[in-house]
């Protein structure tokens, strides 16, 4: 991406939140950092003189910048941590050292503790987090405490050591904080059941505790136990009205790699996400070109040993969107929900972000590649036998039949070739027919460019549904061109398109490039039919109004507007100057009728 100068880098990043990386000309890394609106705080470096010397300096050195797009703004800071400590970049000051984020800890104990720490012992106990900040930790433990007692001492509660009676209860039994497992006063399987219940609240989900309380609330009040129900009706408005603030990240997605691929004619992009404890390590897209028909599971296949082996990574699972064939000793996940799921997820955001910022780059740099993308996913997903490099679209406008007109608007490589637009007043139609006026129009324009031998269009795009179709079709039909032109209706209620012979519509995704075009030529038409139509009911209104007056017929009036342009300079002018121009004896009666 060096190559690429840093405006048009500027131009095509996300406003979502996320990672950014500056690299030098050696692509060196010089600094990593994170923005709530990537594009926004980048920006903000290069359009604005900074204070700081160490900023000066790093702006000039920038050459290229890559980014990693996540789903919050905490995650963003997560990430910005874990590749600082990585790639230790010279113009990182803060972050640099070696404090890690905190983690919610459930010990791997009888009756585990609950806790929040910084270090992440491997004893099989289980870590949630990281979280930004100690604040957030202490605001889910003291939402945990308030709805579960839970043991806070270090005793080893082995059976036969609380058989034994060797501990006695604390001071936190008595305030009602914890039921005394200590002393046998609570079972392990009720005291386990707490703790999965809050191992899905520290996931963000509520549902399993809110259900477990509402039908133990409603028995107690069956029993007519009223103050325990009352006390267990204010634990579930607790967990009601608490909402998860961050992102979690499972950290028992450890050392694993995920791979997801995106592609279209020409070009495939594979977003690799290397995770340790959950947490993003790594993000690189590569950018394939296609030389053959490949299909995504050859890409991604080759581009999978091709990324582990650039970064050298060891790690023996994987994630991908489908399955593909690897090294026997490799685990290959598709994952289908869950955290994994999610993860996944996010790595096709990056590779469907790549992809858009690339697009946005060679649409500058390389305006054909961009054209000959656009033209070959149109061809796909229009079911064409060549590429549409020439589209012609018709459009029908009157109100209650009067003044019936027709547009033909004409599209060349994807853009408006306006000076070949062409408008139509309908001649053979009586009232508002508008499938007879499309018939007509369809005919009177292809009948034209066949006797002048101009070059005919790969795709008609007819504006409406299948009676419009018809219609044209049967003009084709007339002039031989059935099989010649590819013929399209797009009707607007649900963007259907319809082909000839075929009864079920098409339904293209609504951020479909192939879409967009054809609804940036049905709009066109649209709008210019209107204008046309608006200008001719004017022009209509104005001859009525002058053809009105006994004696003045269409020469007459002609005469006058191409003279005085309006009504109104018609009305103005003196009788003198309106003689000049049609006579003393057709003046005085319109000078009269005015005046």
């Amino acid at each position: 991406m060096a190559h690429i100068p840093i405006e048009v880098q500027l131009s095509s990043l996300p406003t979502t939140p996320g990672v950014y990386q500056f690299y030098d000309v050696e692509d060196k890394i010089l600094y990593v950092g994170k923005a709530k609106n990537l594009k926004k705080r980048v920006s903000s470096y290069f359009n604005k003189t900074h204070e700081q010397g160490k900023t000066r300096v790093l702006v000039k050195k920038i050459r290229s910048i890559r980014h990693i797009v996540v789903p919050t703004e905490s995650d963003a800071l997560l990430l910005e941590n874990n590749l600082i400590k990585k790639y230790r970049p010279r113009y990182n000051v803060l972050l640099k050292d070696d404090k890690t984020f905190p983690w919610i800890c459930i010990k791997n104990e009888k009756f585990p503790r609950i806790f929040p720490t910084r270090k992440f012992i491997k004893d099989g106990s289980e870590y949630f987090g990281p979280y930004t900040s100690m604040k957030t930790i202490h605001t889910l433990l003291d939402l945990i405490k308030s709805v579960y007692p839970l043991r806070t001492c270090n005793y080893d509660l082995a059976q036969d050591k609380v058989a034994a009676g060797k501990y006695k209860v604390c001071l936190e039994y008595h305030l009602g904080n914890c039921k005394g497992p200590c002393e046998g006063y609570q079972s392990e399987e009720e005291y386990n059941r707490q703790i999965q219940e809050i191992r899905e609240i520290i996931k963000g989900n509520f549902k399993s505790s809110l259900h477990y309380f509402k039908s133990r609330m409603k028995l107690l009040a069956q029993e007519m136990k009223f103050e325990e129900a009352q006390l267990i009706k204010d634990k579930i408005e607790v967990l009601e009205n608490y909402q998860v603030k961050t992102t979690i990240v499972n950290p028992k997605i450890n050392n694993v790699d995920v791979f997801t691929i995106i592609s279209d004619e020409a070009f495939a992009y594979v977003n690799f996400l290397q995770l340790s404890h959950g947490s993003i390590i790594r993000s690189h897209t590569l950018e394939i070109k296609k030389k053959l028909d490949e299909t995504d599971e050859d890409l991604l296949q080759l581009a999978i040993i091709e990324i582990r082996q650039r970064f050298n990574s060891h790690s023996k699972e994987i994630y991908v969107p489908f399955e593909v064939t690897l090294e026997s000793h490799l685990k290959v996940v598709v994952p289908k929900l869950g955290d994994k799921k999610k993860i996944l997820e996010l790595s096709e955001r990056n590779a469907k972000f790549f992809r858009q910022d690339r697009f946005k780059q060679i649409k500058i740099i390389d305006p054909d590649r961009h054209t000959n993308r656009i033209m070959g996913q149109m061809k796909k997903d229009l079911r064409l036998s060549m590429e549409p490099r020439h589209i012609e679209c018709f459009d029908n406008s009157n109100i209650q039949g009067s003044n019936p007109v027709a547009a033909c608007v004409v599209f060349r490589d994807g853009k408006p070739s306006k000076k070949e637009y062409r408008h139509y007043n309908i001649k053979t139609v009586e009232g508002p027919d508008d499938f007879a006026s499309m018939e007509e129009v369809v005919f009177r324009r292809y009948k034209r460019l066949l006797e002048e031998e101009q070059s005919l269009p790969q795709l008609i795009v007819i504006d409406g549904g299948k009676g419009q179709l018809s219609s044209a079709l049967k003009s084709l039909d007339a002039l031989g061109l059935r099989r010649k032109i590819a013929i399209i209706g797009i009707a607007k209620r649900l963007e259907e398109i319809y082909f000839p012979e075929d009864p079920i519509p098409l339904y293209l995704d609504k951020k479909s490039e192939s879409l967009k075009i054809i609804q940036q030529l049905r709009n066109e038409a649209h709008r210019f039919g209107i204008t046309f139509h608006r200008n001719k009911r004017s022009k209509a209104a104005i001859n009525s109004e002058l053809e009105s007056i006994e004696g003045i017929g269409n020469k007459t009036v002609e005469e006058l507007l191409k003279n005085y342009k309006s009504v109104k300079r018609i009305k103005e002018a003196s009788l003198e100057n309106l003689a000049q121009t049609i006579g003393m004896s057709k003046a005085k009666k319109i000078y009269e009728t005015f005046h």
